[in-house]
């Protein structure tokens, strides 16, 4: 049984190709094989980093013209409206009387409820009878509308405040603790606001960045450039010769041997 040679690798190949260079460049004494198989590799390997340059380019072009410029804008729309429902909630909260602690008073199904436990009770009851994904409007809350709907996915009931945006809190089993959940979403609207508005700056950050890369040039261009000239160089001495030997080998052998037949001939 004839055993199967093993199969070898790309960089055997290489290895094998670099050893046949070098020997044939020993051979043949010239010193131009060998370094137009080193330019050959060097020029290979500057002109891939150079396409992964240009890659890395159209991808930044495309950031910058496409996916940066909608992003700060949805970002900057974000941040208005958050602006809007932070003002919106302060106001609410200066025009408590007695203080941040009162319950300000809670619209369900047209009925506005002045005690805490009351509101929580009634938002259970008008789950009840939501089965819907679409939100649908309930009531008001310190300014902003309620929206109740059912997430039919997670078996979970939500409201929404919805002022210039939508503020969506998943409600519980407990009444009251409905109402504190709420009343977190709504005093976490400062620091939301604070975080988009860093978003922004980020993005802003990153469109510029983007800018300096794309007006980069390829660093090693000139190193490119300069030996691709001298592969240029070395490939047309190279053909010069080849094209010498073959003149040389294409005498034909008849016009050699035939001197020597007619020198027999002649003794004879």
């Amino acid at each position: 049984m004839t055993s199967k040679s093993p199969v070898r690798s790309a960089e055997d190949i290489d290895e094998t190709a670099l050893s046949y260079a070098e020997v044939k460049a020993l051979a043949t004494g010239n010193p131009y094989i060998k370094e137009k198989m080193d330019l050959d590799i060097q020029v290979s390997k500057l002109k891939l980093l150079k396409a992964n340059h240009l890659s890395q380019r159209y991808s930044l072009e495309d950031r910058l013209l496409k996916l940066l410029p909608q992003q700060i804008k949805s970002t900057e729309e974000r941040i208005a409206g958050y602006e809007q429902d932070v003002a919106l909630y302060i106001r609410s909260l200066a025009s408590e009387a007695d203080g941040a602690d009162k319950f300000p008073g809670m619209t369900v199904k047209d009925y506005t409820y002045s005690e805490r436990t009351a509101a929580g009770a009634a938002l259970l009851d008008a789950c009840k009878g939501m089965t819907s994904p679409d939100p649908q409007e309930i009531g008001g809350y310190r300014g902003f509308s309620l929206w109740l709907s059912f997430d039919s996915f997670h078996k979970e009931y939500k409201v929404t405040l919805r002022g210039a945006l939508g503020h969506t809190v998943t409600l519980g089993a407990d009444a009251g603790g409905n109402i504190s959940r709420i009343n977190n979403a709504l005093s976490d609207l400062p620091a939301k606001l604070e975080h988009a508005r860093e978003q922004l700056a980020t993005l802003r950050q990153q469109m510029e960045t983007a800018k300096e890369q794309i007006a980069a040039p390829f660093e090693k261009e000139q190193e490119l450039q300069t030996k691709a000239a001298r592969l240029a160089e070395l490939n047309a001495l190279l053909n010069m010769d080849k094209r010498e030997n073959e003149a040389v080998d294409s005498v034909p052998d008849e016009e050699i041997e035939a001197p020597e037949r007619r020198a027999v001939g002649r003794e004879r």
